[in-house]
């Protein structure tokens, strides 16, 4: 299993993370997940949290704790997290060797024939 953190994003995750509710938290860190929904099928989860839960896969990467259950493991595994800011965005970019189909916003994605029904962006 593995996600990848650019430099910018590590940067910006460590920074959301100290600037969190519970600074005193020893396992703050980030939980990544896939949930259904968005145009394409699966859309990704990116929250602040201050514990792991039991079942979820652990790591680190540059200062930062990353959690991910286990049913989106598959689903992330080479996902490259990256942080971007231009005149027309700001945020993360994932770049998910898994996706067949990606959605012009980014922030959904479809995986061949376990890929659940999409829905509408508006």
């Amino acid at each position: 299993m593995t996600v990848i953190l650019t430099e910018k994003a590590a940067f910006r995750l460590r920074t959301f993370i100290r600037g969190s509710a519970d600074s005193t938290a020893t396992q703050k860190g980030i939980r990544l997940g896939v949930i259904d929904g968005g145009c394409n099928g699966y859309e990704y989860s990116l929250d602040i949290t201050n514990n792991p839960k039991p079942d979820d896969l652990v790591f680190e990467q540059d200062k930062v704790h990353i959690y991910i259950d286990p049913k989106s493991a598959p689903l992330l595994n080479g996902v490259v997290i990256d942080f971007v800011e231009s005149l027309t965005q700001s945020g993360f970019v994932f770049k998910n060797p898994n996706a067949t189909e990606t959605c012009g916003c980014g922030k959904s994605f479809a995986a061949g024939d376990c890929t659940p029904s999409a829905a509408s962006c508006s």
